[in-house]
């Protein structure tokens, strides 16, 4: 190409002159000056344009919240930005000239031509792409209708999913479509690769058909305690690879879902009581009055308690077991319902105190290891 400039200052009209590049012979200044502007002035229209949308939606949100239509309004006032943009982009190349025989501005005119469409099917695209936040409100609502929270967490891993599903579909279309990329030969040999790939992401696939099964199963909700191996707390999060619990330590855990559909889950949140077992021992010098007394006092105790269950399947029980080394053991165990672990605390620290001031009052002793030693004496 010859870079030779016949336009110069002071010699006749400069408007006028032509620039003399071969691709744009024929195309005087004042054609590109007038580009700039088309591109510039679609750009100015479609920020006002932005503006008017974004200011009434907030008005909207502000007057009725959060809705459908505001939603809708959200989504679209930045893919239409684009739009815009490329409607911009394709009415710039009309006041250049292109008609020419060698062809070589004919392709430029088509190259831009097919520029302005590629930004065009973005804009549609990304339209899609935003429009899944209108998808996920009508989720959201339906979800909210049941009862589990499991499928709360669902809602978010499927937008995910159906915003990979458009990106990926949309750059497939705009590649053969518009661009003319040959896309069967592309994903043929993509194919060929993803079988290796598959293999080396093996861990991750199994992760994935993990989420899916542990949706479909809901071996716990969310917020539930749940006890995995040796890690005990909430769930937090359920999500494509992995679920996260919040240890009572303070502690974030993420565990691999193919570990958790491969592992026994206890799930600490669906118990209906919380089970108490323990052990009062009282020294050997109560006898068997101050002994059978002890039973009583506290079988009297647990049934002062409300929160105690009481039914015919679960009732306290209370026995004197055993006779230790250096004690005589009473078997204590009740449920506490409901099942709440702070609530749970607070029953065995009433029990306590009043079996200790119960005792006191009977002048039981409890035991604590000792030994007695017998030194002989000749």
């Amino acid at each position: 190409m010859t870079a030779s400039v016949t336009a110069i200052l002071g010699a006749g009209d400069w408007w006028s002159e032509t620039v003399n590049y071969e691709i744009v012979r024929g195309n005087t200044i004042w054609r590109f000056m007038l580009v700039l502007l088309v591109v510039i002035a679609a750009m100015v229209a479609a920020r006002i344009v932005q503006f008017a949308i974004s200011g009434y939606a907030g008005r909207l949100v502000r007057k009725k919240g959060e809705t459908s239509l505001t939603l809708l309004l959200k989504a679209i006032v930045k893919p239409l930005y684009v739009a815009m943009f490329a409607g911009g982009i394709f009415c710039a190349k009309l006041p250049l000239y292109f008609n020419d025989e060698d062809g070589i501005r004919l392709s430029v005119s088509e190259g831009w031509t097919t520029i302005a469409q590629a930004v065009a099917a973005i804009a549609v695209a990304y339209a899609l792409y935003r429009l899944v936040d209108v998808v996920e409100y009508y989720l959201d609502r339906l979800v909210g209708r049941t009862e589990t929270t499991l499928d709360d967490m669902l809602v978010p891993v499927a937008r995910k999913a159906m915003r990979i599903t458009i990106a990926i579909i949309a750059a497939l279309l705009i590649a053969e479509n518009v661009l003319g990329t040959d896309v069967k030969s592309l994903l043929l040999g993509a194919g060929v690769g993803g079988i290796a790939l598959a293999l080396a992401a093996k861990d991750t696939i199994a992760n994935f058909f993990g989420s899916i099964t542990i949706f479909a199963d809901r071996p716990f909700q969310m917020g539930e305690m749940i006890k995995i191996g040796e890690h005990t707390g909430p769930v937090e999060e359920v999500g494509f690879r992995s679920t996260r619990i919040r240890t009572l330590q303070g502690h974030l855990v993420t565990i691999p879902n193919s570990v958790i559909v491969n592992t026994c889950v206890e799930n600490i949140g669906k118990r209906p009581f919380i089970r108490r077992t323990s052990n009062l021992t009282i020294t050997y010098d109560s006898g068997h009055v101050r002994t059978d007394r002890a039973v009583e006092i506290v079988k009297e105790v647990l049934a002062d308690v409300p929160e105690v269950n009481a039914d015919a399947e679960n009732p306290p029980r209370v026995y004197f077991s055993d006779f230790n080394d250096w004690s005589l053991n009473i078997y204590m165990s009740y449920w506490v319902m409901p099942a709440e672990y702070w609530l749970y605390q607070e029953v065995n620290e009433r029990v306590n105190f009043e079996i200790m001031k119960r005792f006191e009052a009977e002048q039981i002793e409890f035991a604590f290891p000792s030994q007695t030693l017998y030194v002989k004496k000749d």
